[in-house]
């Protein structure tokens, strides 16, 4: 098409269309890249991103078209691309402010923008801002100058219904792409940014808003009855703890050492002659340490974020995707950190991913978090991360220098990332004492250097503590939260962990599902337990040391070490194990059932087995059945136990947290409570690391994210100390 036929096609109404597309297009690409971070990793995701603004940006603008009047249909066109461009620069806006993408309840809630965007919008704004609008206001000047012209020829009705359908076909291609590059992309969502990279922000807002909408309906949809049935369950369902455990560790500071994919097989392994984990062996072992040898992980499509929902509330992840990310920002919760709260406590997270990741920096705050340090509270240097964000050695040391400034007791959860699939390993981070296998699968070969880099991460970790002083007044709890390796990995890996890969069947496969559970504490007598558990179980254990009675919580796992512990669970798929049996396939009798203690199949079943199992499979399913009714209906909003003060999300501001606390802590002066303050000064200096990347490296706070660095404050400080105080 030469250039006179070019400017005649756009004088035409549907050149004039195509014309505003591909504008958009163009300034859709150039924010992508500039302004957004989609983790874009090939060249096929990139494809999939050039293609996915292009079938709504039709579909949009196309409505004008229906319009028979063609000056009305020119105004409804150009409406059209303005209200896709006033959502895109609003998104650009948000996500320089918060590294994430608007949310339709985020639109809705205007009070809840304008305090964290309006006030700081004229510091967001760039000067490459105007190429967003530049096309708008020279079309605009080309229409009233008549060097665009009216189109006055009438097209009916096949005309813009040609062209929707061609939007349509794009939009089905475009989703069959991300689905081939992303399975299940839209079921399992764990991060916003992975659905506007892959669908486009046009796309993702419509499906955030037709998640909005569902969770309304169900939300309205909810029985009082329904929230006495598991009130009633779970009271029933209550273990009284322990006389001699209950209260141990009452007053002790916690910290939640959180394995990446770390399977129990681990433990004690050696390869090549040399453990694979040598420190977390001695911790295992050790005679202040309570382990458990057969901890089940019961995480489902959450993967990590189910087993900080069983962790934290003592409920499972839901049956299809993730409670975090599906119902996160807008459920009600009785958490560990809000449960914390009301006996003096403060809490934090620190990750080294990106906050959005599994929307934790929407659900943190319903939890009841004070703190959430992600990754723009540390080093980015592209040397410093690998595969989901910062490496383990560089998040440990890196936090301490928060960590000393919390007030005490405080509750504090580590989130490791290096031992997470493919499980890479840049060649500077290897030790070379340690060899790893030489198996045809490197995804095995792979787990365990990541696994033994973790493992050192965590005895530098460890030996801070002590040189600090916060070792003895800590409890201490080191868990995996899934399995790394999956279950068609296991038949090679069968010889290297003493199985045989001729006999490996669906109990082998089971019984990898079990990861470390570890107490530790200087008060607590060790000793490896051999009781069934799993992560529900985790959260009315530690209440109940921390001198926390959950008799009216609604939590659906017991205390581990009550003498009226249930010895049974089940997993996400509906797969029970109990103290004599593994049941798969969540029918019964009717499924397969395995003997526990020697794994060979049960055939033929004598009565008391039947009713065994029977009695297993109902409980199983009545726990999930209420569970997901408790989540999906959000009825904790109905019910709120005596003592217990429900958590105001909107108090929490994690793009502040280290003034937060240097506030509270000249607030509190003599009467802080933090290392500190205690050490009266910091305790950085103490933690030791080889970590090559922090040679010759001056380590600096980071007292805000990289994104706000210009914002200011502008709450007082004695109001912002009351937000953050938890006291």
């Amino acid at each position: 098409m030469n250039k006179r036929n070019l400017i005649d096609f756009i004088q035409t109404r549907t050149g004039f269309l195509t014309l505003l597309v591909l504008l958009f297009w163009i300034k859709y690409i150039f924010v992508a890249y500039c302004d957004f971070n989609l983790g874009l990793s090939d060249p096929y995701q990139h494809i999939i991103m050039w293609l996915s603004p292009l079938p709504t940006a039709i579909l949009f603008t196309s409505i004008g078209f229906y319009f028979p009047k063609p000056i009305v249909s020119y105004i409804g066109m150009l409406v059209m691309d303005f209200l896709n461009t006033v959502l895109l620069f609003a998104n650009v806006l948000y996500y320089r402010q918060f590294s994430d993408f608007l949310t339709i309840k985020t639109i809705m809630n205007t009070g809840k923008v304008a305090p964290g965007l309006g006030k700081s919008a004229v510091s967001l704004l760039h000067p490459t801002d105007i190429f967003i609008w530049l096309d708008l206001i020279i079309i605009i000047a080309l229409l009233i100058l008549k060097k665009i012209k009216i189109d006055q020829k009438s097209y009916g009705l096949s005309t813009p219904f040609a062209i929707t359908s061609f939007g349509m076909f794009l939009l089905g291609l475009n989703m069959f792409l991300a689905e081939s590059s992303r399975p299940r992309l839209l079921r399992n969502t764990f991060d916003r940014s992975y659905v506007v990279k892959y669908l486009g922000l046009d796309t993702y807002t419509a499906y955030d808003g037709i998640k909005s909408a569902q969770s309304v309906q169900v939300t309205k949809n909810a029985n009082a009855s329904d929230l006495n049935k598991i009130l009633n369950y779970t009271q029933k369902n209550y273990s009284a703890p322990n006389s001699a455990m209950f209260g141990k560790e009452k007053g002790k500071n916690v910290i939640i050492i959180h394995l990446e994919s770390f399977q129990q097989f681990l433990i004690n392994l050696k390869v090549n002659g040399k453990e694979v984990t040598p420190f977390l062996n001695s911790i295992y072992k050790n005679k202040n340490t309570v382990s458990f040898d057969n901890f089940y992980h019961q995480v489902g499509l959450g993967r990590t974020s189910d087993a900080e929902t069983m962790l934290e509330t003592g409920t499972y992840g839901i049956s299809d995707g993730s409670l975090f990310t599906s119902l996160g920002s807008e459920n009600t919760f009785q958490a560990a950190p809000q449960i914390l709260r009301q006996d003096g406590y403060t809490s934090a997270v620190f990750h080294g991913n990106v906050g959005t990741f599994w929307n934790r920096n929407d659900v943190y705050k319903n939890l009841g978090y004070n703190y959430f340090f992600d990754q723009n509270y540390f080093s980015n240097a592209r040397t410093d991360k690998i595969g989901y964000g910062l490496k383990d050695k560089l998040l440990f040391s890196e936090s301490v220098k928060y960590l000393e400034q919390m007030q005490q007791p405080f509750y504090a959860k580590f989130i490791t990332v290096t031992n997470h699939i493919p499980f890479s390993m840049d060649a500077e981070d290897l030790d070379p004492n340690f060899k790893t296998t030489n198996t045809r699968d490197t995804t095995i070969n792979n787990y365990f250097e990541t696994a033994h880099y973790l493992d050192q991460a965590v005895r530098e970790f460890f030996t801070y503590l002590k040189k600090a002083g916060l070792y003895k007044n800590t409890m201490i709890v080191i868990y995996g939260d899934h399995y790394g390796l999956s279950n068609s990995e296991n038949e090679t890996l069968a010889p290297i962990i003493g199985e045989s890969s001729d006999t490996w069947n669906t109990y082998n496969n089971v019984q990898m599902q079990r990861v470390p559970f570890m107490i530790h504490s200087s008060n607590l007598t060790g000793g490896i337990n051999h009781e069934v558990a799993g992560e529900i179980d985790v959260l009315p254990t530690l209440l109940h040391l921390l001198g926390i009675d959950t008799k009216d919580y609604v939590e659906f796992g017991n205390d581990l070490f009550s003498p009226n512990y249930k010895k049974w669970l089940v997993f996400r798929n509906g797969t029970i194990v109990s103290d004599k049996y593994i049941i798969v396939g969540g029918k019964g009798i009717k499924g397969t059932v395995y003997d526990r203690a020697n794994g060979k199949q049960i055939i033929n079943f004598t009565p008391i087995e039947k009713k065994e199992i029977a009695e297993l499979s109902k409980k199983a399913k009545k726990s999930l059945k209420y569970s997901d009714l408790l989540n999906n209906h959000n009825l904790l909003r109905f019910y709120t136990p005596v003592g217990f003060v429900p958590t105001n999300p909107n108090q929490f501001d994690y793009l502040t947290n280290y003034q937060q606390m240097i506030q509270l802590e000249q607030q509190l002066g003599k009467r802080s409570t933090s290392l500190y303050s205690q050490k009266h000064k910091s305790t950085s200096s103490l933690y030791q690391t080889d970590a090559p990347q922090l040679k010759n490296r001056r380590t600096e706070i980071t007292q805000v994210p990289k994104n706000v660095l210009d914002n200011k404050l502008t709450t007082k400080k004695s109001d912002k100390a009351k937000k953050v105080s938890g006291k």
